[in-house]
């Protein structure tokens, strides 16, 4: 099993920027797949970024460009950074991870591990 936990969520200004953190609770080495989803009020959760097989990477078109994606193996950890930030990128966010394969999906049905979620609220 391994356990996720987000962090670095909270308030900003629109055109701001935050940095989430997903801690692992175990070496990275056995998780081939990693990705950040949303979900805001009312809304279904959606794909916001994916982290797979040697740092592909494959973003949401409504976060291209100013969202990033990254890992530090060493320290089992994945981040998100998110620069530009606008009202409607609020929401809560969730950190997964998955074991099987190395998938560059943004859909859910693709990964087994999830973190608690983490508020990022952007005021206009």
């Amino acid at each position: 099993q391994v356990q996720l936990v987000e962090s670095g969520g909270g308030s900003v200004q629109a055109g701001g920027s935050l940095r989430l953190s997903c801690a692992a609770s175990k070496r990275t080495a056995s998780v081939y797949s990693w990705a950040w989803f949303r979900q805001a009020p009312g809304k279904e959760r959606e794909g916001v970024a994916v982290l797979g097989y040697n740092g592909r990477t494959s973003y949401a078109e409504s976060v291209k460009g100013r969202f990033t994606i990254s890992q530090d193996n060493a320290k089992n950890t994945l981040y998100l950074q998110m620069n530009n930030l606008k009202f409607e990128d609020t929401a809560v966010y969730y950190c997964a991870a998955d074991s099987r394969g190395y998938w560059l999906r943004l859909s859910e049905d693709y990964y087994y591990y999830w973190g608690q979620g983490t508020q990022v609220t952007v005021s206009s």
